[in-house]
C-alpha cells in the first residue's frame, strides 16, 4: 500500500493562505531580509519629506518590490536545498550562490535607481 501523499490542486483562498505563510516564513529569522527592509522603510521616508513626484514613487517602489521579492526567492532556495540535502554539495553550493548573486544584482540596479533620483533632487535644492 502507497501512503505517499500527493500535492492536489488549491483553491485560490488556501493558494493566498499559503502565500501570506510564505511572506512570514521569509520574513523572520532572515537578518538578509530585514536588512532590505530597513533600507526600503529608509528610502521610502526620505521620498515622503522630499516630496518625490508619482514616477519617482512608482520607480523607487518598483525597486523595493523587486530587491524584497528576489530575497524571498533567493530564501525559498536556501530552503529547498537544505530539505534536499544537510551535506556540502557543490551543486546546491553554486546554486545558492547564484541566488545570493541575483540578490545582489537586484540590490545594486536599485541602489543606482536610487541615486539617480535623489541625486536629482539634491541637485535641484537651492544652492545644489
Amino acid at each position: 500500500m502507497n501512503h505517499e501523499k500527493r500535492y492536489r490542486e488549491r483553491s485560490w483562498p488556501e493558494k493566498f493562505r499559503g502565500a501570506f505563510r510564505g511572506l512570514k516564513e521569509g520574513v523572520r529569522g532572515q537578518s538578509s531580509f530585514f536588512v532590505h527592509f530597513f533600507i526600503a522603510a529608509a528610502v521610502i521616508t526620505t521620498a515622503a519629506i522630499l516630496g518625490m513626484k508619482l514616477l519617482e514613487w512608482c520607480l523607487l517602489l518598483l525597486c523595493i518590490t523587486f530587491v524584497l521579492a528576489a530575497e524571498m526567492f533567493n530564501s525559498a532556495l536556501e530552503s529547498l536545498a537544505k530539505a534536499v540535502t544537510d551535506r556540502l554539495d557543490p551543486h546546491v553550493g553554486r546554486a545558492l550562490n547564484i541566488g545570493s548573486a541575483a540578490v545582489l544584482i537586484a540590490a545594486i540596479g536599485a541602489s543606482i535607481v536610487g541615486a539617480i533620483i535623489f541625486g536629482n533632487w539634491l541637485r535641484n535644492l537651492p544652492g545644489g
